[in-house]
């Protein structure tokens, strides 16, 4: 948005396209479609911003040297005249490029809009604020109108999260269901052995099996085990994303999970349509993936809890944000439109929300179990409430002790005393509420197959509801 306030600013009008301006002057500036600048002409791709580089070059510039106004306090140094030289033209190409690139890096979260939550986070209010962690990846967005299948439209992709980044050690793990309509695989053993052993991977529901098979393939290529035999059974979560996806056309393949993996790392991490979460929507408005995390003392130490989910759930009227009714205000504002639905009947509150938290607290599988059974907590103040046709599947992990996992040898463990988890538990309703927010936060607007759109949540109207209820001034 704020590239194309630019780009209107110190253009002239005739170096946008007719649809881009029009969009322009309506202050849509996110949909425009088509902006020529410099000879270059942009469309964006698949009518959503959630990539990183939301447009595709269908034409090239015609001249480097063209005549553009640029006022000096918008665009620095980059000032053209009809002499310019083409080193100039081209500075001033490139700073458009880095501002639009810096733009879709810096989506807002819900904080960012106004929205209190309890709690303190931790440096990126996300999983990857517990040390070790990382997350990546891969999100596949090609093609707009009638959904032909094997072809698209595709609004999907994978979501790839590494307990310990790429070293094969083991952490203590355990899982909860809350409405079990939905696939987690790997789960049997982690509720057996204790231990998680793989990256936990999230997609959707039809591409389960080419993620899980990817994984044990990437397993061999990247030498993860340095046994000559070994079995593992690696951890897939899936939600259903098939009202924007071509999800019958099985889009995801073996590359898709390799980029997610080879992709990940610590830091900030996107948010909204990306990954898994791409084709996902939460409470009526666009869903996807979200992020959180609190860091809080116990005794003399402190600690880190963090928060990925994957949101896709939940009716309308039941949304709830900062204790403010925010679906039944907005009723019948920006309902999810299904110009041509799949063969199958969706009711309200169908869906389904993967949960991942992690924390670098000392908590053996028991006590990680007690944690995942808080997840729903976090998601019923929200709006969430586990119906029927909702898949909501949760798996927690902690980073300590990490010479626990072991094949042969005794090892000695820390315990965190049950008398002092009650902070873990805090900390997990608060992330997950507020992960869930930021992922419809930061998820825009998107068309998807037949023309099917789920709307952006409104910011503004948001805040202003936030301060009709006094919520925030």
């Amino acid at each position: 948005m704020l590239v194309y306030s630019w780009l209107k600013k110190v253009l002239p009008r005739s170096t946008l396209t007719t649809n881009a301006s029009k969009h322009l002057n309506n202050g849509n500036a996110d949909d425009a479609d088509l902006a020529d600048v410099h000879g270059f002409n942009l469309r964006k791709s698949a009518k959503s911003a959630s990539s990183a580089f939301p447009f595709k070059l269908i034409q090239a510039p015609k001249a480097l040297s063209r005549s553009v106004k640029i006022n000096s306090s918008d665009a620095g140094h980059c000032v053209s005249t009809k002499k310019q030289t083409v080193m100039k033209t081209l500075s001033c190409i490139t700073i458009f490029f880095l501002l639009l690139l810096n733009a879709q890096a810096q989506k807002p979260r819900a904080r960012d809009i106004g929205i209190p939550f309890d709690g303190t986070p931790g440096k990126y209010n996300a999983i990857t604020d517990v040390k070790g962690v990382e997350v990546g990846y891969s999100t596949i967005i090609t093609g707009e109108g009638k959904n032909i299948r094997g072809k698209g439209p595709v609004r999907t992709g994978v979501t790839a999260i590494l307990p310990r980044g790429r070293v094969n050690n083991p952490v203590y793990a355990n899982w909860y269901t809350l409405n079990g309509n939905g696939e987690m695989t790997g789960t049997t053993w982690i509720t057996e052995s204790g231990f998680l052993e793989t990256p936990i991977m999230i997609t959707n529901t039809n591409s389960v099996g080419v993620v899980r098979d990817a994984v044990l393939k990437w397993f061999v290529d990247h030498h993860w085990y340095q046994e000559d035999f070994w079995y593992t059974y690696p951890v897939v979560a899936e939600t259903y994303d098939g009202f924007l996806n071509d999800i019958y056309g099985f889009h995801v393949k073996e590359s898709h999970a390799y980029a997610a993996l080879d992709s990940a790392k610590t830091g900030p991490i996107k948010e909204g349509n990306v990954g898994g979460g791409t084709g996902m929507m939460c409470l009526g408005f666009k869903g996807g993936t979200g992020t959180a995390s609190r860091v809080f003392k116990i005794a003399d130490s402190t600690y880190t809890l963090g928060v990925l989910v994957q949101a896709n759930f939940g009716s309308k009227r039941n949304l709830t944000i900062a204790g403010v009714p925010i679906g039944k205000e907005l009723k019948d504002t920006l309902n999810n439109e299904f110009k041509l639905p799949p063969q199958h009947y969706r009711k309200p509150g169908d869906g389904s929300i993967i949960v991942v938290v992690a924390t670098d607290a000392p908590l053996l599988p028991h006590q990680l179990k007690r944690i995942a059974a808080r997840v729903p907590l976090g998601i019923g103040i929200v709006g969430g409430r586990g119906e029927n046709g909702s898949g909501d599947i949760f798996l927690a992990f902690s980073t300590a002790n990490p010479g626990a996992f072991q094949r042969e040898k005794f090892t000695k463990v820390v315990e965190l005393p049950n008398d002092e988890i009650n902070p873990l538990f805090d900390a997990t309703v608060q992330a997950v509420g507020e992960a869930i927010i930021n992922a419809m936060v930061a998820a825009e607007t998107m068309e998807g197959i037949n023309g099917n759109k789920s709307y952006a949540l409104p910011h503004q109207k948001v805040t202003e509801l936030l301060r009709k209820y006094g919520r925030i001034h």
